[in-house]
């Protein structure tokens, strides 16, 4: 018998996979390489310090550069003293090459300033802060963003310079900068330093305008209408367009003056005058100053006033008054003393350093030949008044005189004083006149006349009671019946009288008998004897043969 044993069976365990696990890994390795692609695509982090959030919105307010999206603002707080807002931008990859220490953000939205409307794109899409990529090397990740764009960007070619000036105000952001009323650069920033008090206007020049810029280069507020009254009358000035409704700041190089050499470093400091009219007086930096002596009223004699020589000026009233006298220092109370400048270069056109003391030795002499100075009236609308220099030859001689540590420069009334002080010497002339006799004098006389107008009225009263009388009436009469008698003698020698008829009559016969002795007095002309002896008989014509006529 077999031995017949039950076969068993092997059991091997089998490995399997299952599709079902590929989508998870799938998932998992797409998410891996999405987080992979999302560290690689994430761009630094930047601190941007606003004044306001205003316009900010988390998550979709975007950062832009030439409007391609670079960042987007991932948080907005509030700072710890709450004075500023502190806001966090996720930046792209792409754009930390951007961020320098010269980059610039600022806020677009819709605005409306001096320069005009701006950012109306906004108002669909939402504000968003644009971007100026910097150029510097240091790379920097802390902003302030602007309240404005900047005027022009730090790599921009052309000159940066700053302006000062004692007050704040003058001149805003965006103002234009003028040479000859065309438009060359712009107001950048202002700023105001507490230590020296002043304030100060950082302006850029465009290139190539820079060029224009030079070291004795003067800068003045240019106001789109400038009105001035003065002793020399009004003037008016008008500027550009946009100057008018912003003003600006105009700049050049004053005629006369040395224009210098180029200014090419940058941030070169100038000073900021008001009006191109201080620019011409600080040309005039050399000078002689006196005191005049005016015993009339100033009134309308302001700073500034100009001093004048026959018409051109010489000068500039630079204090009125300057100190009022004292009996102590040999001067009336009744004097105004006024300090004036009498300038060197109105005077002389190339002027040296030894131009000055000429002058003064000039003046001087002109002192002893008699010249003076008056007031004057330069404008009778506004009452303003100059001082006008003359040569007067019966003025008397002038001692050199010092008021505090000034020469005098003497002085004589004129104008209105003068006029003033010929009425008042008229007045007193008249005041000393006999005026009680002379009135007693008068009555006496119109007494008098009285009298003879009453003898008047007596004869003429005599001479009507005569013309009254019959006899007098009668006259008339008599005289024209003899005017009559007349004109009938007269009558009786026309053409029409006898006695010219018979006159005529005559005067014809007379005629007829010169007529016939006419011949007679012919004959005796011809032949005097012709009287005593005949005439010869006149021979009968003999006829001609024929042929022989």
């Amino acid at each position: 018998m077999s031995d017949n044993k039950p076969t068993q069976a092997e059991v091997q365990k089998t490995k399997q996979f299952s599709t079902i696990w590929l989508v998870p890994l799938v998932a998992v390795a797409i998410g891996i390489w999405m987080l992979i692609q999302f560290v690689g695509s994430k761009g630094p982090t930047v601190t941007l310090t606003l004044k306001t959030a205003e316009g900010i919105e988390v998550g979709k307010t975007e950062i832009k550069s030439l409007n391609v999206k670079v960042g987007v603002i991932t948080s907005v707080k509030l700072s710890d003293d709450y004075t500023y807002i502190t806001a966090t931008a996720q930046m792209n990859k792409d754009a930390a090459r951007m961020l320098k220490d010269d980059t610039l953000f600022w806020v677009v939205k819709p605005r409306i300033g001096k320069e005009g409307i701006s950012g109306l794109e906004t108002l669909l899409s939402g504000a968003y802060l644009e971007l100026q990529p910097g150029r510097a090397d240091k790379e920097k990740l802390d902003f302030t963003v602007l309240d404005t764009p900047p005027v022009a960007p730090p790599d921009a070619e052309g000159l940066r310079i700053v302006l000062t000036h004692r007050e704040a105000g003058k001149l805003s952001i965006t103002d234009p900068v003028l040479y000859e009323g065309f438009t060359v650069g712009r107001v950048e920033k202002v700023t105001f330093d507490p230590e020296t008090k002043k304030a100060n206007y950082q302006l850029f020049i465009f290139q190539p305008y820079d060029s224009l810029i030079r070291k004795h280069t003067k800068f003045w507020l240019s106001s789109g209408v400038d009105l001035q009254m003065s002793a020399e009358g009004f003037n008016l000035k008008i500027g550009s367009v946009e100057s008018l409704i912003t003003g600006g700041v105009s700049f050049r190089v004053p005629k006369g003056a040395e224009p210098g050499e180029q200014v090419t470093e940058q941030q070169k400091h100038f000073k900021l005058y008001n009006n191109f009219k201080q620019v011409r007086e600080r040309i005039f930096d050399q000078y002689l100053e006196y005191v005049m002596m005016f015993d009339e009223s100033v009134r309308g004699l302001n700073v500034g006033a100009p001093v004048e020589y026959r018409g051109i000026r010489i000068g500039t009233v630079k204090k009125v008054p300057l100190n009022l006298p004292s009996k102590e220092q040999g001067f009336s109370t009744k004097q105004i003393p006024v300090l004036v400048r009498i300038e060197l270069g109105r005077v002389y056109k190339n002027i040296g350093a030894s131009d000055l003391q000429a002058l003064k030795l000039s003046l001087t002499n002109e002192f002893d030949t008699g010249l003076r100075a008056t007031l004057k009236t330069g404008s009778f609308l506004t009452g303003a008044l100059f001082i006008d220099t003359e040569v007067y030859e019966k003025a008397d001689k002038y001692p050199v005189k010092h008021y505090e540590q000034y020469d005098i420069f003497p002085t004589q009334a004129g104008g209105f004083a003068e006029i003033q002080k010929q009425v008042t010497t008229l007045l007193d002339k008249f005041n000393d006149l006999p005026l009680e006799e002379t009135l007693g004098s008068l009555n006496n006389s119109l007494m008098a006349s009285q009298k003879t107008l009453r003898s008047a009225q007596s004869v003429a009263d005599s001479l009507n009671s005569i013309l009254e009388q019959k006899d007098t009436k009668a006259i008339p009469a008599d005289v024209r019946k003899s005017l009559q008698d007349i004109q009938t003698t007269l009558n009786g020698f026309g053409p029409d009288a006898a006695p010219y008829q018979n006159l005529e009559q005559a005067i014809a016969r007379f005629e007829n008998v010169l007529a016939e002795l006419e011949p007679v007095l012919r004959q005796l002309n011809e032949k005097p004897n012709s009287l005593i002896f005949s005439s010869e008989q006149a021979k009968d014509p003999v006829p001609a043969a024929k042929g022989q006529e």
